[in-house]
């Protein structure tokens, strides 16, 4: 599974109506209205890199309100929940 992060810019009147909208696309497994430099961080689990080029650039755009997107994918995730999972199966 790739994990995907996509820090969005909205317009301020419709980040709820926007959050509500992303929540709504498969593959999307959180959304988080944030502060700082953007306003919502959503979470995409996806089976393959081609499906995060369509989310972002085809469903995305179509969603009210969102102004500019940055997409991180990630290589690796390090957590304390994977860390003693690997324990638990022997490794480290």
């Amino acid at each position: 599974m790739i994990t995907t992060i996509v820090l969005i810019r909205a317009d301020p009147k419709l980040i709820p109506k926007c959050a509500k909208h992303l929540a709504g696309i498969d593959s999307v497994t959180d959304v988080y209205s944030v502060s700082g430099d953007w306003d919502l961080v959503v979470i995409l689990k996806v089976a393959n890199y081609e499906d995060i080029a369509q989310i972002v650039t085809e469903r995305f755009p179509e969603v009210p309100g969102l102004v500019r997107t940055t997409t991180l994918t990630a290589f690796r995730a390090y957590s304390k929940a994977d860390e003693e999972q690997a324990w638990d199966i022997g490794a480290g």
